[in-house]
């Protein structure tokens, strides 16, 4: 069995990776910490775990984490994993970072997206951007960091990463139109804006002007493409508790039909269990991925335009959060990538 810790543990993240980890055939978990609800039992603070046989949750300290586990995920805010990070590491943990700490190699763009100096730049050469079906399995042999993307990057680079990898699509005019439930803001922001009475009946843009996932959505169309690509990419806010559509338009470089663009989709994933490109005609929605693991994909092709119109459809706090990060930890430990994690979604 693997020993695993959760790092941040009472988020919606941290409590998805507890969900789904109790679930796998190959993991235990030994340590959860949290900073604000440490001694307490976690079903105490989520009660949906009731009936698991969980530890109590627990501050945040290396050596204890190095003495009963082997991988630490770290669920935390972001700026939180390059300050811990090095520690975990030089104990022999392999960690497994779902925040932004360690997704953007270059440390002049983090800190001007992220507003912060990144303090453990020596680190970034060495993380794998784990996003599983564009990231080489090799690069996992031997990894000790991994960076578990963001939720709009991994529905909007797998929408477009086929398109990009043929070169049929022009890489100055790519268009990302994005919408995500509201536990994509975490459970600790407690804001005006993400009450019931502004969120319900209500559908809004933000960051509009720039939005920080932007430069990682480049960053991983540009390895997938072997060319600087440049992304316009507005998300937006729903009233739904789960789930990201996202709505990718590239403009053609050359006449293709939705019948070439299908099978180039279906060839690029296959054998990849969690991404389905669907029939055409058939466009996936957020529903139908709730709880799941998979990425749903649906396109065509705009003729009188030449555009590439792809959606795709995530659970963000599966596919866009925990169920990738797991899906890293199996890779990184040598187990097929879908162990513990669900296929199918929930419904109704």
């Amino acid at each position: 069995m693997i020993r695993i810790g959760v790092v941040g543990a009472t988020g919606y993240t941290g409590s998805e990776l507890i969900r789904l980890l109790s679930g796998h055939p190959q993991a235990q978990i030994t340590t959860l910490t949290s900073r604000s609800e440490a001694v307490k039992p976690i079903a105490s603070v989520l009660p949906h775990l009731h009936g698991l046989e969980l530890p109590t949750l627990s501050e945040f300290d290396p050596d204890q984490l190095a003495a009963q586990c082997e991988v630490a995920f770290l669920a935390g805010e972001t700026g939180f994993a390059m300050e811990t990070a090095p520690a975990l590491l030089q104990r022999g943990l392999k960690v497994i970072d779902l925040s932004a700490d360690f997704r953007l190699k270059d440390p002049p763009v983090f800190a001007e997206w992220y507003g912060k100096q990144h303090t453990a730049t020596d680190l970034l050469p060495e993380a794998v951007y784990g996003l599983p079906e564009l990231t080489p399995i090799a690069a996992y042999k031997g990894a000790r960091l991994i960076a578990n993307p963001g939720c709009y990057p991994t529905a909007a680079g797998l929408a477009l990463a086929p398109i990009l990898k043929s070169g049929l699509a022009e890489l100055e005019w790519i268009v990302v139109d994005a919408k995500s439930g509201v536990s994509g803001a975490g459970r600790s922001r407690i804001r005006v804006e993400y009450l019931f009475t502004e969120l319900d009946e209500n559908f809004k843009a933000y960051g509009v002007e720039r939005h920080r996932h932007t430069p990682e959505i480049e960053q991983t169309l540009s390895l997938v493409s072997g060319q600087p690509v440049r992304v316009r990419f507005t998300p937006h806010l729903v009233p739904m508790t789960r789930g990201i559509l996202c709505t990718a338009y590239a403009r053609l470089q050359e006449t293709v039909s939705p019948e070439r663009l299908h099978a180039l989709y279906a060839e690029f994933y296959r054998g990849q269990p969690f991404v389905i490109v669907r029939p055409l005609g058939d466009y996936p929605a957020t529903r139908e991925v709730y709880g799941s693991n998979r990425c749903d994909i649906g396109l065509t092709v705009d003729a009188r335009t030449q555009t590439a119109v792809i959606i795709s459809a995530i659970d963000n706090l599966v596919k866009g959060a925990a169920g990738q990060a797991i899906q890293n930890m199996n890779l990184l430990m040598g187990l097929p990538p879908a162990t513990g994690l669900p296929l199918a979604g929930i419904a109704p």
